[in-house]
């Protein structure tokens, strides 16, 4: 059977895909300081990929959903690794706390307006990039300043650290919608992006490929679709949908997730892998998960009954993690857990990012 080849339908007696996480079958995520130590537990492979790394790191928009619990899995891998390294976290940092938060935590950090040349100029030079920034939500209404972060930058940042590694996160959307029964897209399919913010973050691809090829840099593209915890992603959209006996739309009928923890994992361990031209790889869960079939099993968890409207689309927006296992094996933390996990914060009344992922999009306007 080809990875991601059929829906997952979700019911009790599917067994969780765990691996050496601590936590992977506890029933609950106590709270947030709970939340954000399980997301940034580094595993035996970044350990391993940290202590074999030479130099210091810096994430460029550590201040995103991810960032800061890549951050500071950095941090804690230096540490089980005994090797002294310097983690520098890039953002705006505006008010609310975090550049306090990740210096309480290991991480240095610096004040910048990334697209500012004379800012971007002055950063360390550091052998280990990892490149987060990106826009998003909001496109929609800001597309000049949509494709200036995830076109421009990247060129920016490619001139500046041209004698880097960089590893940088780009994006499922770039793939086209494929049928179901297809498996999804694996890194060799053409791209077919829909919708400006889709064709902008090919755009981010492109650039930084040029770069890659013309200077030599070192490089991965990560294209993640989608990062799932428990303040947000879309198993948390679908969970307070089902609480708040909102109908679920079910045109995208089908997606794929991952834990977060397991990303940020994954992305790290990705430095080993950077090359010219530039590793390209889906970063997702293996599983095609039935959007039916989540709200059900999120009803029966949360004793709601889920309603839905519509019904299920032939194609959705769905990546292959068929590369994913055979170089890193299964994530750590399965869908049967996340599930468990997100029912229990959702009833509870856990803390939101309040930023809905639109993944049931189709006309690719965010």
């Amino acid at each position: 059977m080809r990875d991601n080849e059929k829906p997952i339908q979700m019911q009790k007696k599917d067994a969780p895909t765990t691996g050496s996480h601590p936590d992977s079958t506890s029933a609950r995520i106590r709270d947030v300081a709970h939340l954000e130590e399980l997301l940034s537990e580094p595993t035996p492979g970044v350990i391993d990929t940290v202590a074999r790394t030479q130099g210091d790191f810096i994430v460029l928009g550590v201040g995103g959903k991810m960032g800061p619990t890549l951050a500071r899995m950095l941090v804690r891998a230096c540490a089980a690794a005994g090797a002294r390294r310097r983690v520098i976290g890039v953002s705006r940092f505006g008010a609310g706390g975090l550049a306090a938060q990740l210096a309480s935590h290991g991480v240095e950090t610096i004040s910048c307006d990334l697209l500012d040349p004379i800012a971007l100029a002055r950063l360390p030079d550091v052998p280990n990039v990892i490149f987060m920034a990106g826009m998003k939500f909001g496109s929609a209404g800001q597309q000049a300043r949509t494709w200036a972060m995830n076109t421009y930058l990247p060129g920016m940042v490619a001139e500046k650290y041209c004698r880097s590694r960089i590893v940088a996160f780009s994006t499922g959307n770039v793939y086209p919608m494929m049928p179901v029964q297809n498996g999804g897209c694996t890194e060799a399919h053409e791209p077919g992006p829909v919708g400006e913010y889709a064709m902008s973050c090919l755009g981010r691809e492109r650039i930084f490929e040029h770069f890659c090829r013309t200077l030599g840099i070192p490089m991965v593209l990560l294209r993640l679709n989608y990062a799932v915890e428990m303040r947000y992603g879309v198993l948390v959209d679908l969970a307070q949908r089902v609480a708040a006996d909102q109908p679920v739309d079910l045109t995208m009928g089908n997606v794929n997730a991952i834990w977060q923890g397991d990303a940020n994992a994954i992305a790290i361990q990705t430095l080993d892998r950077a090359a010219s031209p530039p590793f390209v790889l889906n970063l997702t869960g293996p599983q095609t998960l039935s959007v039916r079939a989540v709200c059900e099993e999120l009803g029966q968890l949360m004793g709601r009954q889920p309603r839905f409207i519509g019904s299920e689309a032939e194609g959705a927006l769905l990546s292959n993690a068929g590369l994913y296992r055979r170089l890193f094996g299964e994530p750590r933390v399965g869908p049967a857990q996340l599930l468990k996990w997100t029912a229990n914060w959702v009833m509870r009344g856990g803390e939101s990012l309040g930023k809905p992922t639109h993944f049931e999009t189709r006309d690719g306007k965010f």
